[in-house]
C-alpha cells in the first residue's frame, strides 16, 4: 500500500492538523507584552501578502482583543495567542486564565474597533478562561476573487 497523495502534492502525514494552530505564543498577561503579539501578527500577515494598511488594521485589532482579555486575567497568568493562516486570511485567538467566568463588554470601544477591523470576531468564556478570536482577510485576496465585468 502506497501513501495517498493529495491534490496539492502533499502527503497525508505532511498536512497540518486543522485543530492545531500554525503559530502559538505565550507571554505574561501584562500590557507590556502586547507589542510582541502585534509584531508577530504583522510578520505573519506580511507572509500572507496583506497590504500595509491591512497589517496596521491587524495590529490594532490584536491590541483591542488584548485590551478585552487582559483586565480579566489572573495575576501572574499568561496571555496565549494562536494564529491560523489560510490563503488570504489570518485568524488570531488571544486567551487568558480568569478567576471566574467573565464575558467581554460587547458595548466597549475595544469590541467596536475589533469588530469593525475584522471579518469576524467572537468571544468564548468558561469558568477559568476568556478567549477572543477574530479573522481578517487580505484586501488583495478579496480583490483577486472579484469577477471583472
Amino acid at each position: 500500500m502506497g501513501e495517498r497523495t493529495f491534490p496539492e502534492g502533499t502527503q497525508a502525514m505532511d498536512r497540518p492538523d486543522p485543530e492545531k494552530p500554525d503559530v502559538s505564543l505565550r507571554v505574561p498577561a501584562d500590557g507590556a507584552y502586547v507589542s510582541v503579539l502585534r509584531t508577530m501578527t504583522a510578520g505573519l500577515a506580511a507572509r500572507l501578502d496583506f497590504t500595509v494598511d491591512d497589517i496596521e488594521d491587524l495590529r490594532i485589532a490584536v491590541g483591542e482583543a488584548c485590551a478585552l482579555v487582559l483586565p480579566e486575567a489572573t495575576p501572574g497568568g499568561s496571555l496565549e495567542a494562536e494564529f491560523r493562516q489560510t490563503p488570504g486570511t489570518l485568524t488570531v485567538s488571544v486567551r487568558v486564565e480568569t478567576a471566574e467566568r467573565s464575558e467581554p463588554d460587547y458595548e466597549s470601544f475595544a469590541w467596536q474597533v475589533l469588530s469593525t477591523l475584522s471579518t469576524e470576531a467572537t468571544a468564548a468564556a468558561d469558568d477559568h478562561h476568556l478567549q477572543i478570536t477574530f479573522s481578517a482577510d487580505s484586501t488583495l485576496a478579496l480583490s483577486e476573487q472579484r469577477p471583472v465585468g
